[in-house]
C-alpha cells in the first residue's frame, strides 16, 4: 500500500479557539511551560491566502507550543471566511488539523485530490520561509491534513 505523502510524522497538531490567552494559559499550566508568545498570522501582502480557491484576508493570532515530539498550535481567527473560522463556528472549540512536513508539495496535493481530498485554504507563511496547504479530508480521516513545505 502506498504513502500517499511519504511520511507517517505528525509534526503538528491544530486547535481552533475563541480565546487565545485563556487556552494557552491553561495549556501552559498543563505542560508546565512558560506561556509562548502569541503572534499574527503575517502580512496579507506576504501570506497571500486563499480561501476555496479566492483571495482572502483572513487572519488569526497564533501560539505554538513545541513540545518534546510535536508543536501544538492554537489558532484565533478573525472574523473573516476561513477554514479556520468555518470549523470554529460550525463545530466550536478543538481539533482543527494534523500536519505534516512534506517535499513537492504540488504532487501531494494531486494525490489526495485523486483521492477526494481537495485545497480549502493556502498560504504563505508569516516570514515567506514556506507555505501552509489545508486539505479538507473529513469525509475520509475526520479531519483537516495541513501540508507544510519550506522554501
Amino acid at each position: 500500500m502506498e504513502n500517499v505523502l511519504n511520511t507517517d510524522v505528525v509534526c503538528q497538531i491544530g486547535l481552533v479557539v475563541n480565546d487565545i490567552i485563556e487556552t494557552g494559559k491553561n495549556y501552559s499550566k498543563f505542560f508546565g511551560v512558560e506561556l509562548p508568545p502569541i503572534l499574527d498570522s503575517g502580512e496579507d501582502r506576504i501570506v497571500k491566502g486563499e480561501v476555496f480557491g479566492e483571495r482572502s484576508d483572513a487572519s488569526c493570532k497564533l501560539m505554538f507550543f513545541d513540545l518534546a515530539n510535536i508543536q501544538l498550535e492554537l489558532i484565533q481567527p478573525d472574523d473573516k471566511p476561513s477554514i479556520w473560522r468555518n470549523l470554529l463556528d460550525e463545530k466550536g472549540e478543538g481539533l482543527h488539523h494534523i500536519a505534516f512536513q512534506v517535499k513537492d508539495v504540488d504532487k501531494k496535493i494531486k494525490k489526495l485530490e485523486e483521492e477526494g481530498m481537495n485545497v480549502v485554504q493556502t498560504g504563505n507563511y508569516a516570514d515567506a520561509s514556506g507555505k501552509f496547504v489545508y486539505i479538507d479530508a473529513r469525509d475520509k480521516l475526520k479531519t483537516i491534513i495541513e501540508l507544510l513545505t519550506s522554501f
